[in-house]
């Protein structure tokens, strides 16, 4: 019987590196390890943990990373304060499912449809909380952990993966992702349109950007509204 691996890392060789991203992908390695790794990690922000059947990703994050998980964050957060929509974002949290024997800390994540189950609350159990609504996941490094069938595996309904050059939806579909051309939570947007609003973040000005995106979405709210009263008459 093969024994897992246990390994040894400390804080100080998980610093914050120049970029690129920098991916670490351990074989062999019990949930123990991976729970106690969670916990001498847990005040530090320099890395993300995913954990799948004894396969572990320590991701050191950088600011080719982080600035793009930042922009299409604050994107969801614009949608969803002018549609009018309560949402709760909660980061990188981390999540785990002994019983799965899976783990994980998104880029970002959204509770939407759910926020109300979870308003409040302190911690999230997977065993009896509803998972994210949304996630984020930032991939311009290679290689590293195909992190969906953790996602699935979860229940994670929707997610927008950036790989340095686009921006891709996708929803789960019975127990596997695939790709769509709009989010279900947001349809009026594409993943067109998130790319050019991610590009355009790089281009203008923070305040101009804001006005772009929330003149973009009120326009789409207006014409939403204009035509439901078209139909209903």
């Amino acid at each position: 019987m093969h024994t897992p691996t246990e390994i040894v890392l400390s804080a100080e060789q998980l610093t914050l590196p120049s970029e690129p991203s920098h991916r670490f992908i351990l074989r062999g390695i019990s949930w123990a390890t991976y729970q106690r790794l969670l916990d001498d990690f847990k005040d530090s922000h320099a890395a993300h943990f995913a954990y799948d059947q004894g396969v572990l990703e320590i991701m050191v994050l950088s600011t080719k990373h982080e600035r793009p998980n930042r922009t299409l964050a604050l994107l969801v957060e614009i949608l969803a304060e002018e549609l009018d929509m309560d949402v709760q974002r909660l980061g990188s949290t981390t999540f785990t499912r002994e019983d799965l024997d899976k783990g994980f800390e998104p880029d970002s994540c959204f509770y939407i449809q759910n926020e109300a189950r979870v308003r409040g609350k302190d911690e999230i159990d997977l065993a009896v909380d509803p998972p994210p609504d949304l996630v984020i996941e930032i991939d311009i490094t290679s290689p590293s952990l195909n992190k969906f069938p953790i996602y699935a595996r979860i229940g994670v309904p929707e997610i927008w993966r950036y790989d340095g050059r686009q921006v891709e939806m996708f929803a789960l579909v019975t127990e596997e992702y695939a790709r769509i051309e709009q989010s279900t939570i947001f349809p009026f947007l594409s993943n067109a349109l998130a790319t050019q609003f991610l590009g355009e973040s790089t281009k203008l000005r923070s305040t101009a950007w804001l006005r772009r995106v929330r003149t973009w979405v009120r326009y789409q709210r207006k014409t939403t509204q204009r035509t439901k009263k078209r139909t209903a008459h």
